[in-house]
């Protein structure tokens, strides 16, 4: 039953800093992939980073 509670804490300590992580790879992002005007640009430019990065 120990094993459950820890779980459960863990599990609550990465939903409670979920917006904390995003925010981070969010600001490492080109400026042209955060403010693209649509879903399929923003793929497109997140592509063409990590494609860069690899």
């Amino acid at each position: 039953n120990g094993c459950k509670l820890k779980h459960r804490k863990l599990h609550l300590n990465i939903r409670k800093h979920f917006a904390v992580r995003v925010a981070i790879h969010l600001n490492r992002l080109p400026r042209e992939a955060v403010d693209s005007p649509s879903l399929e640009i923003f793929k497109t430019q997140l592509d063409m980073v990590l494609g860069n990065v690899l």
